[in-house]
């Protein structure tokens, strides 16, 4: 028992969209690639300072005592972390006062 189509009627899937030729997409990056390259070095700083200052410390400075040196590498991160903070807050204020001046200049 098989049905028979009516191929005449048949419409693909884009006929029947209504909508027409899709338009080009926009495959730009959400935020700016100098964005990505700042979290991407201080990434890398944040792997690297503070085992680079253990290792360091605990065999040049402290001469053994993992403690102070396990301290210091915590200090270093917490450096590293601070001025990614401090950097990122001036990011964001470039930008506002670059909006602030576009809005006088539209007025």
């Amino acid at each position: 028992m098989t049905t028979r189509r009516a191929v005449n009627n048949d419409k693909s899937y884009l006929e029947n969209d209504g909508r027409g030729a899709p338009e080009p997409s926009n495959i730009a990056p959400a935020v700016p690639s100098s964005v990505i390259w700042k979290l991407m070095s201080f990434t890398f700083a944040m792997i690297t300072l503070p085992i680079g200052t253990y290792f360091f410390s605990v065999h040049f400075v402290f001469k053994g005592n993992a403690t102070w040196a396990g301290a210091l590498a915590a200090l270093m991160a917490n450096v590293v972390l601070i001025a990614y903070v401090v950097m990122a807050f001036k990011d964001d204020q470039e930008e506002q006062r670059e909006e602030a001046e576009k809005a006088k200049k539209a007025l």
